[in-house]
C-alpha cells in the first residue's frame, strides 16, 4: 500500500516536473516518459491469464517498453514482443488443441510406405547408444509446437537481436548440463521460446549454442532481476505460480516433477515480488499446468486481477507519450497466408541426402503453398523420426516470395530396440524383439530384425535404401511358421490328405524388389522372390507325411494405395492393394515338376464415419491361381486371423481354411461404434464365393457362403485388445475370438 501511494504521489508532482522518490530505501529517478519493463512468470496453461492483463494494460493505454518472461510467461510475451495484440494473441490461443499440439501427434498418412507396412507393430521403443539400452528424453519432441512459433513470428525472422523486437524481449531457460540460468536475447526467436517452455520429460531438451537448454523455471520462474538492470522506470509482474500441491494432489509425473521445480521458485517468490513496482498474482487455485482446455476462465481472471491495479496503471499511461498509429500498427492476422517459395536451403545432414529430405518434405522450389500444407510438410519429415530437430527460417523477399532456410540436427540414435507382444487363435502367444539400425551401410537406409518367440518362433528381417520418391532398392527375408488342426484340400475325395489334422505350415520367403512412391501413398513394388514351403503332418508312428516340401521361384509386383487413418479401429481412407505373382520354377516335389502357373489378388477397401462415433467399413477382395499350381497355394478362406500368409484370408463364421478354392470373391461390411474414447462396438457380415475359375460365367456366386462376427474392442498402448463371436447361418457353427495385441 505504501509504494502505491509512493506510485501516485509521484505521478502527481512529476506532472509539474522532474521528480524522484524513494523505492526499497534507495533513491529512484524518473523520468517524465514512464520506461515500463512487463515480466510474465511460467506456469504452462496458467499462463493463459498473462493474456488478460494484456488487455487491461492496452485498454488503460498502458506503453511496454520491455517484455521479459519465463517457459508460458516467454510464449506469450514473445508474441506481444514481436508485434501481436492482446486480442490477437487470444484468438491465436482459441484456434490450438494445445494437447493434442504437445503430444506431437503425427497423422498416418506422413509415414512412409516401409512404417506403414512394416512398422505398425511395436508398442515399446527403445534407443541404443554406445550399444548401451536407454530411454527416450522427453514424450514429445515439441516439433508442432516450433511449427506454430515458426510461423507465428515469421515477419521477425531477420531479427536475431531481441532488443530490437517491436518490443524488447528476453527469455530464461535451464542449462541441463550445470544448472546455470541462461538468458537468451539473441539468435532464433521460436528456438528461444522452445527452450524456455521445454518442461522437463513432456519435452526434449534444445540445444542453442552448444548449450542443452530446459524450461527456465527451474532456476527462475519469474525473473525480475533481468528487468532491473534494464532502462525502465515501473515494473510490472504477473505471477501465475501456484501454492505448492498436498500429497493427494501429486498423481502424475508431471505434477512431482512441477512440485519438485517449485521448490526453488518458492524461496525466491518472496523477494520478487518487493523487486516489483506493481505485482499481480491471479486466483488459479483449481487450475494445474495442464488445464489447457481453461483458457477462456484463465484469461478473464488476468483481467479481473489487473484491474484491480486500475488506478495505478492508469496514472502510469498519464505519464507516457502515446505512439504514433505507424508505430502502433498491429500484423493482419489474415494477410499473407500463402507462401511463395523462390529458394530452398538445407543444412546439417550428414546421413540423409538433400534428394531425400526434400522428397520427405514433399517441397521444391517456385512452390505456393498454405502455412498449414506447409506444417504438414515437416510433419512428412519429423515422421521419419531420422532429425532430432527441424528449424527453418522465412525470408521475405521484396519481390514477395520467400526464401527458406533449413537448419536440420539429425538423430544421434542409430539404432534402437523394440518390443510387443501378442495373442491370437492361430499364432497363440507371441513376443516381438526387434533391432533397427539406421545408415548402418549408406545413407538413407534401414536395417531391421524381428525375432519372434513364444509359441511359433518366427523372424523378419529388412532392408531398405530410401530415396525417398526416387526408386528404392529393399530386400526382405522372413520364416513363418504355425501349427493348425485344419484339411488340405488335395483335390481327391478319397485321400487321407483331406481328412483335417494337425499340420506343421513353415514358409520361408526372399524378396529382391524395387520400390516406387508417389507421395506416401501409393507405392508400386517389382521384384524377384524366392519361396520354401515345408507343410507336413505325423502319423502315428511319428514319421512325416509331406503336402509339400518345394522351392519356388516368382516375378512379382504389388501396387498399393493406403490412405487409412489408423491401422487398426480406422474412421477414414481408402484403401486398394493389387499383386501379381508369375511362378516360372519349381523344385521338384514327389517326383513331379510344376509348369508356370500365376496368382493374381486385389483388394479395395472405403472407409466413412457419421456422428464423429459411427463408422462404416466396406471392403471387396478377390483371387485367382491361373495354371496347374501346387494345392499349396489354393485360396484358404475362415477364422480371424489378421496376418495369414500366402492366399490365407480371414472369414467369420467358419473355421479357420475351411473354405479352399482356386479362385474366390468376398464382400466384407462392418459396422462400428466409438462408445467411448478408445472402447469400441463392431458388427460384421462377410460373403464369399468359390470357385476353379475366377468368375466361371458367373457360377462363383451359385453357393455362396455366409457369416457375422459381432465384438468389442478396446485401442490400448500395446495394440488391438479384441474379443468376437462369430457365428454362420451356413453351418450353425459358432467360434469365439481373441486377439491381445498388434498383429506380427
Amino acid at each position: 500500500m505504501i509504494k502505491r501511494i509512493i506510485l501516485l504521489s509521484f505521478v502527481f508532482f512529476n506532472l509539474l516536473g522532474q521528480a524522484q522518490i524513494i523505492k526499497n530505501d534507495s533513491v529512484k529517478q524518473y523520468r517524465k516518459d514512464l520506461r515500463v519493463g512487463l515480466v510474465l512468470s511460467g506456469g504452462g496453461a496458467k499462463g493463459f491469464a498473462h493474456i488478460g492483463v494484456l488487455k487491461v494494460l492496452e485498454r488503460l493505454g498502458v506503453r511496454v517498453d520491455y517484455v521479459g518472461g519465463t517457459s508460458a510467461g516467454a510464449m506469450i510475451g514473445a508474441l506481444y514482443a514481436s508485434g501481436y495484440n492482446a486480442n490477437q494473441i487470444d484468438s491465436i490461443i482459441q484456434s490450438y488443441d494445445f494437447e493434442e499440439l504437445v503430444k506431437d501427434n503425427i497423422s498416418r498418412e506422413k509415414y512412409s510406405f516401409y512404417q506403414k507396412e512394416i512398422s505398425e507393430k511395436y508398442a515399446i521403443s527403445l534407443p541404443i547408444k554406445n550399444w548401451k539400452i536407454g530411454f527416450p528424453r522427453a514424450l514429445s519432441k515439441g516439433q508442432n509446437i516450433l511449427n506454430e512459433l515458426t510461423k507465428l513470428t515469421k515477419h521477425v525472422h531477420n531479427i536475431s537481436d531481441f532488443k530490437k523486437l517491436p518490443i524488447p524481449f528476453y527469455c530464461v531457460a535451464t542449462n541441463i548440463e550445470n544448472g546455470n540460468k541462461e538468458v537468451l536475447e539473441r539468435g532464433f526467436l521460436p528456438l528461444a521460446i522452445k527452450a524456455s517452455g521445454a518442461f522437463p520429460t513432456l519435452l526434449e531438451p534444445v540445444e542453442i549454442d552448444g548449450k542443452l537448454l530446459v524450461d527456465g523455471g527451474i532456476v527462475d520462474n519469474f525473473p525480475i532481476d533481468i528487468m532491473q538492470k534494464k532502462d525502465i522506470d515501473i515494473i510490472i509482474g504477473v505471477d501465475v505460480q501456484d501454492a505448492l500441491e498436498i500429497k493427494e494432489n501429486l498423481d502424475s509425473a508431471p505434477k512431482i516433477i512441477m512440485q519438485i521445480i517449485s521448490f526453488q521458485m518458492y524461496e525466491e517468490d518472496a523477494e520478487n515480488k518487493n523487486k516489483t513496482d506493481i505485482y499481480m498474482h491471479p486466483n488459479i487455485t483449481g487450475y494445474s499446468v495442464l488445464s489447457f482446455d481453461k483458457s477462456k476462465e484463465l484469461i478473464a481472471e488476468g483481467e479481473r486481477i489487473a484491474m484491480f491495479e486500475k488506478e495505478y496503471l492508469e496514472a502510469i499511461a498519464l505519464q507516457q507519450i502515446k505512439k504514433s498509429v505507424q508505430q502502433t500498427k498491429k500484423i493482419n492476422l489474415q494477410k499473407n497466408k500463402q507462401i511463395k517459395i523462390q529458394k530452398i536451403k538445407i543444412s546439417g545432414h550428414k546421413n540423409y541426402t538433400h534428394k531425400y529430405i526434400l522428397s520427405k518434405l514433399n517441397l521444391s522450389e517456385n512452390d505456393s503453398l498454405s502455412y498449414e500444407k506447409f506444417n504438414q510438410c515437416i510433419t512428412g519429415l519429423s515422421a521419419t523420426n531420422n532429425f532430432e530437430s527441424i528449424d527453418y527460417k522465412f525470408i521475405k523477399l521484396k519481390n514477395g516470395k520467400t526464401n527458406i532456410e533449413f537448419n536440420l540436427k539429425e538423430n544421434p540414435i542409430f539404432n534402437s530396440l523394440q518390443l510387443s507382444t501378442h495373442f491370437d487363435d492361430l499364432y497363440k502367444t507371441g513376443v516381438l524383439i526387434n533391432f533397427t539400425s539406421k545408415h548402418a551401410l549408406t545413407n538413407n537406409d534401414i536395417f531391421s530384425v524381428d525375432f519372434v518367440v513364444g509359441d511359433n518362433l518366427r523372424y523378419n528381417i529388412d532392408y531398405l535404401v530410401d530415396n525417398g520418391y526416387h526408386w528404392q532398392f529393399g530386400l526382405n527375408t522372413k520364416y513363418t511358421t504355425f501349427k493348425k488342426n485344419y484339411t488340405i484340400d488335395k483335390g481327391s475325395t478319397t485321400s487321407i490328405f483331406n481328412l483335417k489334422q494337425d499340420i506343421k505350415y513353415n514358409d520361408f520367403t526372399t524378396q529382391i524388389y524395387l520400390l516406387s512412391k508417389f507421395g506416401e501413398k501409393l507405392g508400386l513394388k517389382l521384384g524377384v522372390a524366392h519361396k520354401y514351403l515345408k507343410i507336413y503332418s505325423k502319423n502315428t508312428y511319428d514319421q512325416k507325411i509331406f503336402f509339400d516340401n518345394r522351392h519356388y521361384f516368382n516375378l512379382f509386383g504389388n501396387l498399393t494405395l493406403d490412405t487409412y487413418d489408423a491401422k487398426y479401429f480406422t474412421k477414414k481412407g481408402w484403401y486398394f492393394n493389387s499383386n501379381y505373382q508369375i511362378y516360372f520354377d519349381s523344385s521338384n516335389f514327389e517326383k513331379k515338376s510344376l509348369e508356370t502357373f500365376s496368382i493374381i489378388r486385389g483388394k479395395v477397401g472405403y472407409v466413412k464415419t457419421f456422428y464423429d462415433k459411427l463408422s462404416l467399413k466396406a471392403e471387396v477382395s478377390l483371387g485367382s491361381v491361373f495354371g496347374s499350381s501346387s494345392t499349396s497355394f489354393k485360396y484358404s478362406l475362415g477364422g480371424n486371423n489378421k496376418n495369414f500368409i500366402n492366399n490365407y484370408e480371414p472369414f467369420y463364421g467358419y473355421d479357420f481354411a475351411s473354405l479352399q478354392n482356386n479362385a474366390y470373391i468376398k464382400s466384407q461390411i462392418t459396422l462400428q461404434y466409438n462408445i467411448y474414447q478408445k472402447h469400441y462396438l463392431n458388427f460384421t457380415e462377410n460373403t464369399a464365393g468359390l470357385n476353379e475359375k475366377i468368375f466361371s460365367n458367373g457360377t462363383a456366386f451359385d453357393d455362396l457362403k455366409t457369416g457375422y462376427a459381432v465384438g468389442y474392442g478396446y485401442n490400448s498402448f500395446i495394440g488391438p485388445l479384441e474379443l468376437k463371436y462369430a457365428w454362420s447361418p451356413d453351418t450353425n457353427q459358432n467360434f469365439w475370438h481373441i486377439n491381445l495385441g498388434f498383429w506380427f
